[in-house]
């Protein structure tokens, strides 16, 4: 069990996504006002902040949203996540995982520019929405696999 750090969106893809105070997710569609909602598999991405935390170590400037990730989690394992399984958040939202990792924009973003590596590649986990609702910092996170 863990908790949500940060939500983020922005509105044009491969653009720095800023901390919200809250997202509104929907069914089959993703985040409300951000770019990458819609029919497909990857309507919501996620980052653990303990990976966040590595990379701060070789870049300290960055902040929530910086990976293009929409919700950063603390204490929760993600790595340990596969294709189908499911994250239950607060008690409504449920996310099924689609996606382990992805390639940068361009084949190199400027994190990985900067510092020599990226961990959306590796550690990015994207999400499709099986139940929506409202999501805010602090929050409940579960895997029902962990």
């Amino acid at each position: 069990m863990g908790i949500i750090e940060a939500v983020c969106i922005s509105n044009q893809k491969g653009m720095v996504k800023q901390a919200m105070r809250d997202i509104t997710l929907k069914e089959d569609w993703g985040i409300e006002g951000d770019a990458h909602a819609g029919d497909w598999h990857r309507q919501i991405s996620l980052l653990a902040g303990e990976s966040i935390d590595r990379m701060r170590k070789k870049l300290p400037d960055i902040d929530h949203g910086m990976f293009a990730e929409n919700i950063v989690t603390r204490n929760i394992d993600l790595s340990c996540l596969i294709i189908g399984n499911r994250l239950t958040i607060g008690d409504k939202v449920v996310l099924e995982i689609t996606q382990i990792g992805k390639e940068c924009h361009n084949g190199e973003c400027a994190i990985q520019r900067a510092t020599g590596e990226c961990i959306m590649p590796k550690e990015g986990v994207f999400c499709r929405v099986i139940q929506g609702g409202t999501v805010i910092p602090g929050m409940i996170v579960k895997s029902e696999n962990a």
